[in-house]
């Protein structure tokens, strides 16, 4: 049993509130557990000058960490002068997941900004960050009559070794004690986007890695599930 009382392959507690703003186009307020992230999504007419006159569209992703957001106060980055590198590489990161599924040719010349705001971390903020992400995406599509443009969905989630068992859904406690951890992104049909793995401790082997895939496929068909119902919750 761990800290929070879950089984080895059970996710922490769901909370999805939609249309959490009024002013943006799409609005989560998703929860995992005790990992919370406000995502939005905007849709602008006009694309990259690099993509002027081509008939597609453009995705991308801004992501960051509150000052509040951990134990201790997170500066924010204008006060650093430019975001810290594992803030651009998460922001990357969801960008990446996003466009894997997106129908560049139906969203036309018009730009998604995805912007994922952590207001509480307690493990898996870029997990829960793609995966709130796009249900804030589907939804403000949705409302320009673009629903093309997203056919498929994606999801992510972390799995990890601690004390020699593979667990589902690291929170901090759970990963701060990982031999191994690990971040799987996947489509709701269960094909792999991406994949972020690293032993801590020992190196594992490629039995452990698939146990692992095998675990996470599990916890994306439940976050899926709650992505689509969330998606078609009806506007206030």
């Amino acid at each position: 049993m761990r800290g929070d009382g879950r089984r080895p392959d059970e996710l922490r507690p769901l909370e999805i509130r939609t249309d959490f703003l009024e002013q943006p186009h799409g609005a989560v307020l998703y929860g995992q557990g005790k990992t919370i992230v406000l995502c939005t999504a905007t849709v602008e007419e006009g694309v990259p000058r690099w993509l002027y006159g081509k008939g597609r569209g453009w995705m991308t992703a801004e992501y960051s960490m509150l000052p509040a957001s951990t134990g201790e106060r997170t500066p924010r980055a204008v006060s650093r002068g430019r975001p810290d590198g594992r803030t651009v590489e998460i922001q990357r990161l969801v960008g990446r997941a996003l466009r894997s599924v997106c129908d560049f040719e139906a969203l036309g010349e018009r730009t998604l900004w995805l912007d994922c705001d952590v207001l509480q971390a307690d493990g898996g903020t870029r997990c829960a960050s793609i995966t709130g992400a796009w249900i804030a995406a589907r939804r403000a599509l949705d409302h320009f009559g673009l629903s093309k443009a997203l056919p498929r969905s994606v999801a992510a989630v972390s799995v990890g070794i601690v004390g020699g068992e593979p667990l589902l859904d690291l929170d901090y406690e759970d990963d701060s004690s990982a031999e191994t951890d690990m971040n799987v992104v996947m489509t709701g049909d269960a094909e792999l986007v991406e994949v972020q793995a690293t032993a801590e401790r020992d190196p594992f082997s490629r039995e452990l890695l698939d146990r692992l895939l095998d675990l996470a496929a599990g916890g994306i068909a439940e976050l899926t599930a709650a992505q689509h119902e969330a998606a078609a919750t009806p506007r206030a």
